[in-house]
């Protein structure tokens, strides 16, 4: 099963790279989101994918009876999604506040923030500062 979820983060990791070097900003905030999908199927992958038993412990035992599964992996893969899914909130928030400032969502055309060129008169930098 281990392999058949790295290919599968190999796949979300190039379809990420693809959508965040577009120009559109709605395409590199989804790919932001399989950013982090990706990002929790490692941490699963990594805590090794077994049919254990969850890890509890019998009443009156010190340590489990059988071979369980690693809760850590999987409480770091929960705390993952609670980020991402605020990241990705945020962002979205973000490019909709962009687009009724801007009306655009090409990253190229999006130059209201930054200054003007080195090349620029002395009317085009009084511009900018005010």
């Amino acid at each position: 099963m281990e392999p058949i979820i790295s290919v599968l983060v190999g796949v979300l990791m190039a379809a990420t790279v693809y959508l965040m070097l577009s120009r559109s900003f709605v395409r590199f905030i989804f790919g932001l989101a399989l950013l982090s999908h990706a990002a929790n199927l490692v941490i699963f992958a990594s805590g090794g994918m077994t049919r254990a038993r969850p890890p509890l412990i019998a009443a009156g035992e010190s340590h489990p009876l059988s071979d369980v599964s690693n809760a850590v992996p999987q409480a770091l893969m929960l705390t993952a999604i609670v980020i991402s899914f605020s990241l990705l909130t945020f962002a979205l928030v973000l490019a909709f506040r962009t687009f009724q400032e801007l009306e655009t969502v090409d990253t190229d055309r999006m130059r209201a923030a930054e200054p003007s060129p080195e090349g620029a008169g002395d009317e085009a930098r009084e511009r900018a500062v005010d």
